[in-house]
């Protein structure tokens, strides 16, 4: 069976140079220059793939024809998998294009890259396509450019979808990090083992499910990497399809995270604020377990260890653990200094 691309965008230099890359890859290639075109080649033939260029004006760098030939996609030739590949495309239009208009990922002209781009093309004929059996495989994340942060500025992002891993990692690039990109539970506890990170970026759901199917909380696997993270006294950010109050209130209570950011709502200066404040020196407060928090203010309040035992309905020997441990994370000596740092 012959598998046909459709390639749409208004430059012939880029409609040959795509053109020729996707027949390396064995699709016969159809062109169009202009939204009529387009929608005509879309209804007259199904694709299995659709490179969509945003303007499909020259002259006119405004133009969100590109847009609209998505609608038409989505519409007319619903199994056809779509990436957006412009020079003007801002990273909330690029949100846009995933979460409304179920685009695979978006790539940017001045940073394209043809071995990558191709990559990217047999890793989405590898994948089943929308609405047909078998489970999504993980596809690579699009090229970012990076420009070398300190060393020192190395974040973990963690995401199943190419789209948002790209969206990701040139936000935290901007915010002067290293992004570290991940798309799976294993491979990410595995860098948190080897590596040295000072920032999380965490979905929670990461087995390839659309927004709109949201798994049931406990199957959610971003909360191992929560609680992983945690141990580590790691800053951790979660911006993730899977957004019920109580996933909402499970990752602030029980995991302590900085913030946690829907993607249907997603705003950058929001996640650039969220980045800011996990950027600030944490509380060595915030390292403190919900039992230790207990011990240490029943200790500022001025209570004895067989005081704060009874309290707890605990041992005083426990009692003694816990401040060992309360100690040790403020890194203090002294009753009255662990006191202190309670009472701010």
């Amino acid at each position: 069976m012959i598998l046909r691309a459709i390639v749409i965008d208004d430059d012939p230099s880029w409609q040959a140079i795509l053109g020729e890359l996707l027949g390396d890859c064995g699709l016969q290639v159809d062109l169009a220059s202009n939204l009529t075109e387009a929608i005509q080649r879309i209804k007259e033939t199904p694709h299995r793939l659709a490179i969509v260029d945003l303007s499909l004006h020259p002259a006119d760098h405004s133009n969100e024809d590109g847009l609209r030939t998505l609608e038409a996609l989505r519409l007319h030739d619903p199994a056809c998998q779509s990436v957006l590949l412009t020079g003007y495309a801002t990273v909330e239009l690029a949100v846009s294009a995933i979460t409304g208009y179920g685009v695979f990922t978006f790539l940017r002209k001045e940073s394209f890259q043809r071995a990558q781009f191709k990559d990217l093309v047999n890793r989405i004929l590898s994948t089943p396509q929308p609405g047909s059996s078998g489970s999504a495989s993980l596809a690579a994340p699009a090229s970012v450019s990076t420009v070398p942060p300190a060393p020192s500025a190395r974040a973990i992002l963690v995401d199943d979808d190419a789209g948002w891993r790209s969206i990701l990692a040139e936000l935290l690039t901007d915010a002067g990090y290293n992004p570290r990109v991940c798309n799976s539970l294993g491979e990410a506890l595995g860098c948190l083992r080897r590596e040295k990170f000072t920032l999380a970026v965490i979905d929670l759901s990461l087995t390839g499910s659309p927004l709109w199917v949201a798994p049931a909380s406990d199957d959610l696997e971003g909360y191992e990497l929560l609680n992983a993270t945690r141990s580590l006294t790691l800053p951790t950010i979660v911006v993730s399809g899977v957004a019920s109050v109580d996933d909402i209130q499970r990752a602030y209570d029980q995991t302590g995270i900085v913030a946690f950011l829907e993607k249907q709502t997603f705003d950058r200066a929001a996640f650039l604020r969220a980045v800011q404040t996990a950027r600030q020196p944490a509380s060595n407060l915030e390292s403190l377990t919900e039992r230790e928090r207990e011990v240490l203010d029943l200790l500022a309040q001025g209570l004895t260890n067989k005081e704060i035992a009874e309290k707890l309905f605990i041992t005083s020997n426990t009692v003694k653990r816990h401040l060992k441990a309360i100690f040790e994370k403020l890194d203090v000596h002294t009753r009255a200094a662990a006191a202190a740092k309670a009472l701010g």
